[in-house]
C-alpha cells in the first residue's frame, strides 16, 4: 500500500528457515519501489483467531486517511480459517511499525455453505454507491472456484451476498482475488471505489491447481453486485495470465502519487530444497509493475514501474544489425547477469511464417514452445535474445518470438525457455519452457521485447507488456562475469536488430539497516 508519502510492503515470511512454514506479514518500507528498508514484523500469530497462522491478505486505506488489513487467520491444527483486522498502532510513525490486532476479531467467520478451510486471501475493500464496503474472499466448493462477496457499512460487521460476486466451475480453489476498475482509454490506474463513465473491472485470481494467475476483463453490475467477464476474455485455464511463466500470488494497489495502479507478485524458486537450505532463502518479490487496459480492450498491459530505471548505469546500444538463419551476435559491455535490455526486431515479409499445426488447437504456448524451441529451425523465427549464457552454449535461457500463419491469421508465440538454463540435473528441479501467444498487429512488421535479467531470473515483456514471462533459472557456468548475452535468429527470414538498448544494473539498497535511513 501507499500511505503518506510511503510504499509499505507486507509479505508471507518464515523468520525460521528457507521452507515454507511459521508465517508471518514481514514489512519492509521505500518511497521510491526500489531501495527498501525492512522493519519487524508487522502481524505474527499471537491470538486464538490466528494462533495457527498469519496468512494473506490486504490493506485498505478507508476515510480520514486511516490504513487498515484484512488478513487470513487460522484458528485450529484443522486449518479452519478466519478473516481478521488490523490497524496501525500510531499513525504518526511515518513506518507504521506497531500494528494492533483488536479483540473483536475475527470479522468474518464461514457459514456452512462455504469450506472453512479453503477460505482466504481477502481484497482491498471498495465503497459502493449505496455507502456498503465490499470485499472478496477467495474459495472453493467441489471444483468450483468462488470470489465470495461480504459488505459492511462500518468496516467491522461483515454479512456474506448471497451469491458470490463470481464462480467457474472446474477452476479449483481461488486464491489472492484482485478485484479493480480499469480507464478504458489511457494509463492511469483508479482506485478500488471509483465510480465513474469510461471503465471496465478486472477480477484476478491465482489458481492453487496450476499455480498460475488467470485474468477475465468485464463488467461489474453493481446493482446484482455480480461481475460478468466480457465474451472476448475466457473464463478458466485457457484465460489470459497476468504472467504466462513463475508469478504467483499477485496483489495490485492503486499509488494516488502518481496516479497508477501497480501490480507486484512473487517468483519461488524452482531449483531444490537443498539448495534453498544450503542458501540461506527462498523466493523473490519480482519487479512492480504499472498496468493498464490496452486500448483493444481486451487485456491488461503491464510494465516495469519507471523507478527501476535509476538503477540503469553503463549503457552500450546496437542498431540496423542483420540476423540471417543461424546467426548471433553477443552483445557486449554491459554485465550480462544483471542488466535490462530493450530490443526491436523487424522482417521485410510475414510470407516465410511457419504453417500452425492444427494438432497443437488444443495446446497450451508451453507445450508448442517445447515441441517448437529455440534450437528449432523455422521460418520467422525463432528470434530474441539468448540471456544467462556461457560461453560455448552448455547453458543459456533464450527468450524469444516464433511467428506461425494460422489459415487467416497470423500467430505469435512468446518463450521464455528455461530446459537448457542449466547443467545442474537434479530431477527435481523445474526447467519449463514457459510461454504464451501475443496478440499484436504485424502490419508494421516488428515486434519488441524487453529483459530484464537478474542472476537466476528473467522477467519479459513482449510488445510493450502485453505478454510478460518470468523464468526462475540456475546457471553453474553462466555466472557473474562468465554470463553472456546474445541476440539471435534460427529462422530462414532474415531478421533486423532495429534497435537494441542494454543497461547495466546497479544494486538497490535492500535489507539495510537504520543507520543508513535516508528518512
Amino acid at each position: 500500500m501507499y500511505f503518506n508519502g510511503v510504499y509499505h510492503l507486507f509479505y508471507q515470511y518464515n523468520p525460521h528457515g528457507s521452507v515454507w512454514g511459521n508465517i508471518v506479514w514481514a514489512h519492509s518500507v521505500s518511497t521510491d519501489l526500489i531501495n527498501w528498508i525492512p522493519l519487524e514484523p508487522g502481524i505474527y500469530p499471537s491470538k486464538v483467531f490466528d494462533k495457527y497462522g498469519t496468512w494473506s491478505g490486504s490493506a485498505t486505506i478507508l476515510p480520514n486517511n486511516k490504513p487498515i488489513i484484512l488478513y487470513t487467520g487460522i484458528v485450529d491444527a484443522k486449518n479452519t480459517q478466519v478473516q481478521n483486522y488490523a490497524i496501525p498502532a500510531n499513525l504518526s510513525d511515518p513506518f507504521l511499525r506497531k500494528w494492533i490486532k483488536p479483540d473483536n476479531n475475527p470479522l468474518i467467520v464461514a457459514d456452512a455453505s462455504i469450506n472453512k478451510t479453503q477460505f482466504r486471501d481477502p481484497t482491498t475493500g471498495w465503497l459502493g454507491r449505496d455507502g456498503y464496503w465490499r470485499t472478496l474472499i477467495g474459495s472453493v466448493w467441489g471444483k468450483e472456484g468462488l470470489a465470495i462477496l461480504y459488505k459492511s457499512r462500518d468496516f467491522m460487521k461483515w454479512t456474506k451476498v448471497q451469491h458470490p460476486l463470481h464462480s467457474v466451475e472446474g477452476t479449483g480453489n481461488w486464491e489472492c482475488p484482485d478485484f479493480f476498475p480499469v480507464l478504458l482509454h489511457g494509463t492511469n490506474g483508479l482506485d478500488a471505489s471509483y465510480r465513474g463513465k469510461n471503465i471496465k473491472h478486472v477480477l484476478k485470481v491465482s489458481l492453487d491447481v496450476t499455480r498460475f494467475e488467470y485474468y477475465t476483463v468485464g463488467i461489474y453490475d453493481t446493482k446484482r453486485d455480480r461481475y460478468i467477464p466480457d465474451k472476448t476474455s475466457i473464463d478458466g485455464w485457457k484465460g489470459l495470465r497476468v504472467d504466462y511463466g513463475n508469478y504467483y500470488a499477485s496483489k495490485s494497489f492503486y499509488d494516488p502519487s502518481k496516479n497508477r495502479r501497480i501490480m507486484w507478485g512473487w517468483a519461488n524458486e524452482s531449483d531444490t530444497v537443498n539448495d534453498d537450505v544450503k542458501k540461506g532463502w527462498a523466493g523473490i518479490q519480482t519487479i512492480p509493475r504499472k498496468l493498464w487496459l490496452d486500448p483493444s480492450g481486451k487485456q491488461l498491459v503491464q510494465w516495469p514501474v519507471e523507478e527501476l530505471e535509476t538503477l540503469r548505469e553503463k549503457k552500450i546500444q546496437l542498431s540496423n544489425r542483420k540476423l540471417n538463419k543461424g546467426d548471433k551476435i553477443e552483445v557486449k559491455g554491459i554485465t550480462p547477469a544483471q542488466a535490462d535490455v530493450e530490443v526491436t526486431f523487424s522482417f521485410s515479409s510475414l510470407d516465410k511464417a511457419e504453417p500452425f499445426d492444427p494438432n497443437w488447437a488444443n495446446l497450451y504456448a508451453q507445450d508448442v514452445c517445447a515441441i517448437k524451441g529455440s534450437t528449432v529451425q523455422g521460418g520467422l523465427g525463432p528470434f530474441g535474445l539468448l540471456t544467462l549464457a556461457s560461453q560455448n552454449l552448455e547453458e543459456y535461457t533464450p527468450v524469444f518470438f516464433r511467428v506461425f500463419n494460422d489459415q487467416d491469421k497470423y500467430k505469435v508465440l512468446m518463450c521464455s525457455d528455461a530446459s537448457r538454463s542449466t547443467i545442474e540435473n537434479d530431477k527435481t528441479m523445474y526447467k519449463p519452457s514457459f510461454a504464451g501467444y501475443v496478440d499484436v498487429d504485424l502490419t508494421s512488421k516488428t515486434l519488441s521485447l524487453r529483459s530484464l535479467i537478474d542472476h537466476s531470473v528473467v522477467e519479459s515483456f513482449g510488445a510493450g507488456g502485453k505478454t510478460c514471462i518470468t523464468s526462475r533459472v540456475y546457471p553453474t557456468l553462466a555466472i557473474y562475469d562468465n554470463a553472456h548475452l546474445f541476440v539471435f535468429n534460427n529462422g530462414t527470414e532474415t531478421i533486423k536488430v532495429e534497435t537494441l538498448n542494454a543497461w547495466t544494473m546497479g544494486k538497490p539498497k535492500m535489507n539495510w539497516s537504520f543507520g543508513h535511513s535516508s528518512f
